[in-house]
């Protein structure tokens, strides 16, 4: 159901997108055909505002990955500078909340640690919502501020640093496919105590999953079709751990690769002293708008990199709108 809804969103946004467009074009046509510049002006206002929609709507369609679509875990560190860093950690948290807000997303909090002082050392939230994932995934990485600081007594110019780690909330519940090409089926006689039809019988079952090395054997019961439907959930309930346990390793891989947070392992720079900008280091998207990006308004920040991490290249200013 949670499928056929998202299809269902999806096929009626691109629908009514092609009935805008069909309402602007008939305004501008009426409008040069009456001498009226400004329902003209009006329709291509709305061409060009439903052309960034349509842009959007198509990177939206290329988050298929495999756990593009699932809700996320957002995890906030302060890094180093102190005090400074610490209340960094806070309003970088406050940016992807308010984010996450905006866009309709749930936020659950699951721990958080205070900084001494003020701010955050630490914290985790749950953000819940179709494609979460996806549209965060990239912003995993070392956020620096530079800033005026408010614990100065000489107001002086601090950088601070703070990172971000977003990791996918997997579902338990995924099925598990076994082909029979892949797995080898044994009989064999039961050994140990038993009853007659046991003990006599080539009833035992014993299963082994190729790929993995996987074994399985059941035993328990005169019927060889029981006992190989039994040592078939056994085996799913084998590779159900051995790909959590894949996952699991994966995680620890990447946390134990992360690197100092400081200087050189940025991603992207908050600037507010001497001047406004907001720079992606990766991908060249720049604003002067500061305090609406940490409000929570980064989609072009999320579009930018996405787009470059899904076309397989590095978009550097007024490429990113040829990537689209």
């Amino acid at each position: 159901m949670k499928e056929r809804t998202h299809l269902e969103q999806s096929i009626a946004a691109v629908r009514k997108i092609e009935s805008d467009v069909e309402e602007a074009t008939l305004l501008i046509e009426m409008g040069e055909d009456e001498g009226d510049q400004d329902s003209v002006d009006e329709g291509e206002n709305q061409i060009f505002a439903l052309k960034e929609l349509a842009d959007k709507k198509q990177l939206e369609s290329l988050l298929s990955g495999e756990a593009d679509a699932n809700d996320c875990y957002l995890q906030v560190n302060a890094g180093a500078g102190g005090t400074e860093a610490q209340d960094w950690a806070e309003m970088l948290l406050r940016m992807y909340t308010r984010w996450a807000e905006q866009h309709g997303y749930k936020v659950e909090w699951l721990e958080e640690s205070s900084g001494e002082e003020a701010g955050l050392k630490s914290a985790t939230v749950m953000i819940k919502g179709h494609n979460a994932y996806g549209w965060l995934k990239t912003e995993a990485g070392v956020h620096r501020l530079v800033r005026i600081s408010p614990y100065d007594s000489q107001a002086r110019r601090h950088t601070s640093f703070s990172s971000a780690w977003v990791y996918p909330v997997i579902d338990d519940s995924f099925d598990i496919e076994i082909l029979d090409k892949d797995i080898r089926v044994d009989t064999f006689r039961a050994s140990g105590a038993g009853g007659q039809h046991v003990n006599t019988t080539d009833s035992a079952i014993r299963i082994v999953h190729e790929p993995t090395g996987i074994v399985v054997q059941c035993q328990n019961d005169r019927s060889q079709h029981k006992n190989r439907a039994t040592a078939m959930n056994m085996l799913k309930s084998r590779l159900f751990e051995h790909e959590m346990q894949k996952r699991e390793e994966a995680a620890q891989a990447e946390a134990d690769s992360k690197t100092e947070i400081g200087w050189g392992r940025q991603i992207r720079s908050y600037v507010l002293q001497p001047y406004q900008m907001v720079k992606d280091l990766r991908t060249g998207a720049e604003t002067s708008n500061s305090g609406a990006v940490l409000n929570g308004d980064i989609d072009m920040f999320l579009e930018a990199s996405l787009a470059s991490k899904l076309k397989g290249g590095t978009s550097e200013d007024g490429e990113v709108e040829e990537l689209l």
